[in-house]
Parts: structure tokens; C-alpha cells; sequence
């Protein structure tokens, strides 16, 4: 950065010797791309949480709405996808259990990548889609939901101690789209909190040791997540909330048929749906961690 400044200068003294057009232009746009550079470095400084550098799990549940609702946490696994590869995240799915006609019913994605869970952080919560069903004959206006809840990747200095005998573990052949098994063995791994209700699954990879080891990383990193937000909201339960996925925790609305996303803690707004369901969601973002700061 400091080099930076040092060859504007240095463009600044040799413009001042020879004020051509074509070298205005060039320092010109030197100066915008610094200028830009300043801003998204400035950015940065809102990320002073422990865990705002972590990698990030990204769970995806559908809500009310029945297929309307799958379809919905599709369409939000298709956008957080999108996002996280614009912003240069390697995105891995963990798990996806896909819907009896169509989408999902949930699904875990994991984000790697230096501040992943730093810009996540503020997504969890219900997302409302009001729009004409394509599953409705009549195109009738549907509202269904589903909930976005993100933790981050506990790193390993950060003890979070989980009693044994608290898990309840399933393995189970992993199934594609469809409900077919894509794998012969028992490689796919579901772990059950008992004292919390938390539930986690891999089946992304052939190894069942590997998709334990996955799973329970999920585990320590959603039981972590939860304790914090206790913490920060002084709440008993953090879970009864993630639980009530309908009018109640709503965080963004999305008007697809009156082309309207609407932020309801920032007030921000859009006409663009189509953007913003392509990954374009960093006005929601930038805006809800600014809030934050305040």
C-alpha cells in the first residue's frame, strides 16, 4: 500500500513537468484505483471479532411452505454459492438433503477463505420469499421461508469441550439428487447433540472417519456460534429461536412478483432480484455489519 503512495507521487512530480492528456488520464485512474483500495482496506477494520477471520459453515433449512419452501432454500444455496465465489472463497457443500419434489429441505455449506465468517456473520436468521408459485396451477401468491444460520470453523486453540455420552451418532449411505445412494457403504454421518438438539451431517466425502471428523467440526462450530449469540443477546435459549422459522426472526424479505428485497434491520432495498439472487448481496451485508458497528 505504502508503495502505492510512493509511485503516485512520483506520477504526481512527472505530471507536473508534463501536463499531457494522456498522462492525466492515467493518474486519474491511479487515483480511483487507490482510492478504491483505501475503501475496502478501511472495510476490513470492522472485522475485530475472535472469530471474524475463520473459516464459515453456512446451514441452509427450509421453513414453512412445503415444496415452495425447498425450492426456496435452493434458490438461497444457489445464491450463497454464487456469493462466496465472487468473493473469492473456495465453497465446499457438506451435506444437502434434497426436497420430495424438488429443492431442499437443508443443507450445510462451508466458506474457506481469510474473513469468510467475518462477512457472514450477520446473515443468519429467516429469509421470507413472496412470489407466484410456479407449483401452484393457479399461480397463486405463495409466502414461504427458510432460516440461514452461520458459524464459524472453531480453530483448534479454542476448547470446547463436548461430553461423549451428549452424541448420538447415525451413518447412513449418502443419497444424491433423488434419493438415490451414490455410495455402496455407510460412509455418510449424522451427530446428534442431545443436550442441545443440534444436529449435523457429511456425506460429501467417501471416508466415514472423514465425514465424522467434518460433522463434529460443524458441532463444536454451531455449539460456539450459539453460546456466543447467547452471550451477546443475554438470552437462555438461543436455539428456540433458530427453531421458529416463520413471521417471527425475519431478517430480508425477497417480493419476487412486485421485484422488491428489502433488508428489514437496514432498510436497504433493491429492484434488481435477479442480481441479488446471482450472489449480488453485498449492499445487505456491507450495510447490516456497518449497523453493527454503530
Amino acid at each position: 500500500m505504502s508503495s502505492d503512495f510512493l509511485q503516485l507521487k512520483e506520477f504526481k512530480e512527472l505530471y507536473d513537468q508534463d501536463q499531457s492528456s494522456d498522462f492525466e488520464k492515467y493518474l486519474c485512474s491511479e487515483i480511483k484505483r487507490i482510492a478504491i483500495l483505501v475503501e475496502k482496506l478501511s472495510f476490513l477494520q470492522i472485522f475485530k471479532g475472535r472469530s471474524d477471520t475463520s473459516n464459515a459453515f453456512l446451514d441452509v433449512q427450509s421453513g414453512s411452505g412445503g415444496t415452495e419452501a425447498q425450492d426456496w432454500a435452493e434458490m438461497l444455496l444457489r445464491m450463497y454459492t454464487k456469493w462466496g465465489e465472487k468473493q473469492g472463497f473456495e465453497v465446499e457443500a457438506i451435506n444437502i438433503t434434497s426436497g420430495e419434489v424438488a429443492g431442499i429441505k437443508s443443507a450445510t455449506l462451508k466458506f474457506n477463505g481469510q474473513y469468510a465468517f467475518g462477512w457472514l456473520k450477520t446473515e443468519t436468521g429467516v429469509h421470507r420469499l413472496v412470489r407466484k408459485s410456479p407449483f401452484d396451477s393457479g399461480s397463486r401468491r405463495h409466502t414461504s421461508f427458510a432460516s440461514i444460520f452461520v458459524s464459524p470453523e472453531i480453530d483448534d486453540n479454542i476448547e470446547i469441550e463436548i461430553d461423549p455420552s451428549d452424541l448420538r451418532i447415525d451413518v447412513y449411505r449418502a443419497s444424491g439428487a433423488g434419493g438415490q445412494h451414490v455410495n455402496k457403504t455407510e460412509s455418510a454421518v449424522r451427530i446428534t447433540h442431545l443436550k442441545s438438539g443440534v444436529v449435523t451431517q457429511c456425506q460429501n466425502g467417501r471416508s466415514q472417519h472423514k465425514n465424522k471428523d467434518t460433522a463434529m467440526k460443524q458441532l463444536k462450530a454451531k455449539l460456539y456460534e450459539i453460546e456466543i449469540q447467547k452471550k451477546r443477546s443475554q438470552q437462555d435459549n438461543i436455539e428456540s429461536e433458530k427453531a421458529d422459522i416463520g413471521w417471527g426472526s425475519q431478517i430480508r424479505s425477497y417480493v419476487l412478483d412486485q421485484s422488491r428485497i428489502k433488508d428489514l434491520r437496514t432498510n436497504i432495498e433493491t429492484s434488481n432480484t435477479q442480481s441479488v439472487l446471482d450472489g449480488n448481496i453485498n449492499l445487505f451485508i456491507e450495510a447490516s455489519l456497518k449497523m453493527g458497528e454503530k
